[in-house]
């Protein structure tokens, strides 16, 4: 077997590629592994079903409120290799973002939507892209206005 290239690596240490950067001992031999402690909940945490517990240490992206938290407490119901578990949480992702707006606008602040999804900074770096976005966008809503007509006129 010699003429395979690379045939039997492991059975001689200086043919091993890894062996120059393996150390002998290796370098947190000894070191005191102590688990760290329960971080506090101060909030409602989510947790697979799969997880026994919760992890010492967490962090959590959005408080779950509203519409948005339901869907990610029905999404927490169920096992992470089922899909209806990921399309639930980007329905909440997408939900929070409309609370979000509301709750701006119920707060007297009127967010600037077109600002914050970066169209400024996209047409100084991105103009192809932004151009092709806007034709796609635009294709879109026409396609969804023809046939919404269409079918009003086949009543």
């Amino acid at each position: 077997m010699s003429h395979i290239q690379g045939w039997g690596a492991d059975l001689d240490r200086k043919d091993r590629p890894g062996v120059p950067m393996e150390r002998t001992p290796p370098r947190l031999e000894g070191a005191p592994i102590a688990a760290p402690s329960q971080q506090p909940e101060r909030m409602e945490i989510l947790v697979s079903p799969e997880r026994p517990r919760i992890t010492p240490l967490f962090g959590t992206s959005v408080a779950p409120k509203g519409i948005s938290g339901m869907l990610r407490r029905l999404a927490y119901k169920m096992t992470e290799n089922d899909i209806r578990h990921f399309m639930l949480l980007l329905l909440a992702d997408r939900v929070n973002v409309v609370e979000g707006v509301a709750e701006d606008l119920m707060k007297g602040h009127v967010p600037s939507i077109v600002g914050e999804m970066g169209i400024k900074s996209e047409w100084q770096h991105n103009r192809a892209g932004l151009v092709q976005k806007a034709v796609v966008a635009t294709a879109i809503v026409g396609i969804g206005y023809y046939m919404l007509k269409r079918r009003e006129s086949n009543r």
